[in-house]
């Protein structure tokens, strides 16, 4: 595994990122298709196994049971400073007033509430799971920093969110002195491409590290247009994110199919390959439910596509709503 600072920050990462939501108490939260502790850990071993160091997870994943499982088993079978460690904020555990969000309130317990689950002192990333309306970002920024200036969290991080609130968070930081984000995670993938007009190329100039979320689409980009899954058939918030009328997104699965075929290779190599290669690309946030899954995104790292290739993946696709960002 050949590891790469994460955007300007010091911290060596490998260039996958293991999401960790695929792992938590099934009947907690409303990700019924989790795996439980005893199915997890097989997949978490297999990742350090493959070199993997980077491991990214929120508080609200399974009702905060994902940083429980996740942690254990890290503090069991890893050196703490050996690997980079990765949560979020901002979705609520319970429908209360004060719990979610992103005031300086709910930030203060957010992060304790995460480093007891995950059993540590510190995570090396705390990212804002989305963009708070009700806060004030001077308020968010600032809880921020002073986590950080306590020792809880490393480095900073945003996720999803349109790029003039992603501009104004970096500029405020930076005109008080307070730490910036360091990272963006981001909705991008051969179906979900409009981070490319905007976003990224922020990041790029900034130096921003950036770790996209679903790159894989919710596994739409590795098997065929019509097929089903169990998670697909559960996963409200993926239904979301993709439409089953797009034409144009089938074409682009037609296309990583035939490419895929063509190479002697699975699909999900195919479209990691072609998220590897975009430039400021830091590590992709693969998911994994079975141990061929991990496998398939480390042999997509030495797969470099040509630029036919690229372009008969690219072609087919028109813009899309922006979605994602609730």
């Amino acid at each position: 595994m050949d590891y790469r600072n994460l955007g300007r920050t010091g911290l060596k990462i490998s260039p996958l990122c293991l999401g960790c939501m695929t792992y938590g108490v099934p009947e907690r939260g409303n990700h019924p298709w989790t795996l439980p502790e005893d199915q997890s850990q097989p997949l978490l071993k297999k990742a350090l196994d493959l070199g993997i160091n980077f491991f990214d997870t929120a508080n609200s994943y399974s009702d905060g049971t994902s940083e429980e499982i996740v942690g254990g088993f890290l503090k069991a079978n890893a050196v703490r400073e050996e690997i980079v460690l990765a949560t979020k904020v901002y979705f609520p555990l319970r429908d209360q007033p004060n719990v979610g969000g992103l005031s300086r309130k709910a930030i203060f317990a957010a992060i304790d509430a995460s480093l007891r689950r995950l059993g540590t002192d510190y995570v090396d990333l705390y990212q804002i799971h989305r963009w708070d309306y009700q806060t004030p970002i001077e308020e968010t920024l600032e809880a921020l920093h002073d986590v950080v200036k306590a020792g809880k969290a490393l480095h900073l991080g945003a996720s999803s969110m349109y790029a003039w609130q992603f501009a104004k968070a970096l500029h405020t930081a930076e005109r008080h002195g307070w730490t910036r984000f360091a990272t963006m995670q981001n909705h991008v993938n051969l179906l979900a491409r409009e981070e490319e007009r905007e976003m990224l190329p922020l990041c790029r100039d900034a130096g921003i590290g950036v770790i996209p979320w679903s790159p894989l689409a919710r596994g739409r980009l590795t098997r065929d247009w019509d097929a089903s899954t169990a998670r697909t058939e559960s996963d409200a918030y993926g239904k979301t994110l993709y439409r089953a009328s797009e034409e144009s997104d089938r074409q682009i699965v037609e296309a990583v199919a035939r490419i895929a075929a063509d190479r002697g290779v699975p699909r999900a190599q195919v479209a990691l390959a072609w998220l590897l290669q975009k430039p400021g690309i830091d590590a992709p946030i693969v998911g994994a439910s079975k141990p061929q899954h991990l496998e398939d995104a480390v042999a997509a790292l030495a797969l470099r596509l040509s630029e036919e290739e690229i372009a008969a993946l690219e072609a087919p696709y028109v813009p899309h709503p922006v979605v994602g960002f609730s």
